[in-house]
């Protein structure tokens, strides 16, 4: 008969490599917390990590309505007008756009399109991020980032932001 004390060590072992891949496979998440000009909410976001991506589910409410420019920012601080936050996120120096040679930009995102009662639900995933700390294009690098709601929709062509007009809400993306 086994010693208890081996019994416990092999399934101690057997339940470390077998936990090891479920812990890996646990999504990195993130939070953003929308604020406009006035200091008013503006919804929230949230950011998973994918295996080769990001994943940002957000509600916004008390946007106007009508097509939006939508980025991720190079600073994650968003004190009103938000230029605070910096310019678009942009490691590799590419140019704006996905209608661009070269482009686009690792904060370039799709347009937000928002109805008359100015609640809308954004779904969208980019491949050119990642909440993985000290990773190449990470959001949380040394000055962090944020998500930028802009007043105009972004035409995907124009240096260097698309003509997407200025910031109305802006989210700090916290751990």
């Amino acid at each position: 008969m086994p010693h208890p004390i081996q019994t416990f060590g092999v399934v101690a072992i057997c339940a470390t490599l077998i936990g090891a891949p479920l812990a890996a496979q646990t999504p990195v998440e993130a939070t953003a917390e929308f604020v406009g000009l006035e200091g008013q909410s503006h919804g929230a976001a949230t950011l998973t990590q994918a295996p080769i991506g990001v994943l940002i589910q957000a509600e916004l409410t008390g946007v106007p309505e009508g097509s939006m420019g939508f980025h991720i920012h190079e600073v994650g601080v968003c004190e009103p007008p938000f230029e605070s936050a910096g310019s678009h996120f942009n490691p590799s120096d590419a140019p704006h756009g996905y209608l661009v040679e070269g482009g686009p930009e690792a904060g370039d995102l799709p347009n937000v399109q928002a109805p008359a009662s100015g609640e809308v639900t954004v779904e969208m995933f980019t491949s050119l991020v990642t909440l993985q700390d000290d990773a190449e294009n990470s959001l949380f690098d040394a000055d962090g980032s944020a998500l930028v709601l802009h007043s105009q929709a972004d035409d995907y062509a124009t240096q260097p932001s698309g003509n997407a007009g200025d910031p109305i809400a802006c989210a700090v993306i916290t751990q």
